[in-house]
């Protein structure tokens, strides 16, 4: 972090942090797309695309020097952007986001408490970020200060237990979300096989015993990521080592979990090694998406209105490999894919009628493994 003895341009100058670099000025009928990378080898940091809504080309705008940048998010305000630095020794850094030319500038960085934390996100009020540490296996709650700028962690959950696979010798935090009325955090633990439960008290920022502390998805699942339907009654959860996605039903008032449904996210006639990792919920609830690792496809569900079962659409390749992350425009015209070994983000349009997807273009971009739009 930034201290009394080491100004903010030296700060800057011996971390490879600063402003970003090559910034335009976006049109009207552009958006803004931040990819966050991992920095072992060619990639810079975070980068910065335009996207045309009407075609779903991208064009890059700009880049900032950030270690191992691997999720993004952005707060309410969208004022302000903070990134995961993915190391044993993890941090979090905030970013303030230029209005005109969307560039990034460096504001802070603060431990997240944990090693190689690999997902955040950000409470409505813009008090706190929540962090998750995969290698350490717990989550940190970090507060805002006024200018966007964090501080240190108030408040640290360390995690426990482990599952039968050979990636679950110890607990792994890889997801922590909030719930519609943020009344109660999530958080996903891919080493004992739980979706853990807390009270949110938003007024210290604390995270608190819930009712409910956990709830089991299945032994050797893996939960990675988590998704809300727009309703607030559902949550999806994608499993990392069976590759498979599981439905909870949500009860709001009393914060609990109670599982619903599983189903493979591969086609039945697959016998390749693959791993889930990222899924989506269409803004119209009536589509479920989720990426594979391996079979480097994006999987679509159907939501049954009547049932809330989830009836298999299509699996579409990722047009690369190993597709760690994805996002939905804030329109929900278009589904991009970051393909983390080939280096290409691939841009599909999404069929509102169906849900199906089909390719419009791809760009490359070195290791690209978050997906952020603003």
């Amino acid at each position: 972090m930034i201290t009394d003895n080491l100004s903010r341009r030296q700060f800057l100058k011996l971390s490879g942090i600063g402003v970003m670099s090559s910034a335009v000025n976006f049109s009207a009928s552009e958006l803004t797309l931040y990819v966050g990378t991992y920095t072992s080898g060619k990639s810079e940091g975070i980068y910065v695309y335009a996207m045309d809504q009407s075609t779903g080309a991208l064009r890059r705008v700009g880049a900032i020097k950030s270690e191992n940048p691997s999720f993004l998010t952005i707060d309410p305000t969208k004022q302000f952007l903070y990134a995961v630095n993915e190391k044993p020794t993890g941090a979090v850094s905030a970013f303030k986001i230029n209005q005109q030319t969307r560039a990034l500038s460096f504001l802070n960085q603060h431990s997240s408490e944990g090693a190689d934390p690999c997902y955040l996100s950000v409470d409505q009020k813009r008090k706190c970020v929540l962090v998750a540490n995969y290698t350490s296996g717990n989550v940190a709650v970090l507060p805002i200060k006024r200018d966007g700028s964090l501080g240190a962690a108030v408040d640290v959950d360390q995690h426990v237990g482990s599952g039968p696979r050979e990636q679950q010798k110890g607990p792994h935090a890889h997801c922590i979300t909030l719930d519609a009325q943020q009344r109660h955090a999530f958080a996903a633990n891919l080493g004992n096989d739980h979706v853990m439960i807390y009270r949110f008290d938003s007024a210290n920022s604390k995270l608190e015993p819930a009712a409910q502390p956990s709830v089991m998805v299945h032994p050797g699942a893996g939960p990675r990521h988590l998704a809300w339907h727009p309703n607030g009654k559902f949550l999806f959860v994608i499993n990392e080592l069976d590759s498979s996605l599981t439905t909870f039903k949500y009860d709001e008032t009393e914060g609990t979990l109670t599982a619903f449904e599983t189903v493979s996210t591969l086609p039945r006639d697959f016998t390749g090694t693959n791993s889930g990792a990222d899924l989506h919920v269409a803004k119209s609830g009536r589509f479920v998406y989720g990426s594979n690792r391996g079979h480097n496809s994006i999987v679509v569900f159907a939501l049954d209105p009547a049932t809330f079962r989830l009836q298999l659409v299509e699996h579409v390749s990722t047009e690369g490999k190993w597709p760690r992350n994805f996002t939905i425009d804030p329109a929900g015209r278009f589904l991009l894919v970051a393909n983390q070994h080939t280096d290409n983000v691939v841009v599909y349009r999404i069929d509102a009628q169906t849900g199906r997807l089909s390719s419009v273009n791809q760009t490359d971009i070195p290791v690209p493994v978050c997906l952020q739009f603003l």
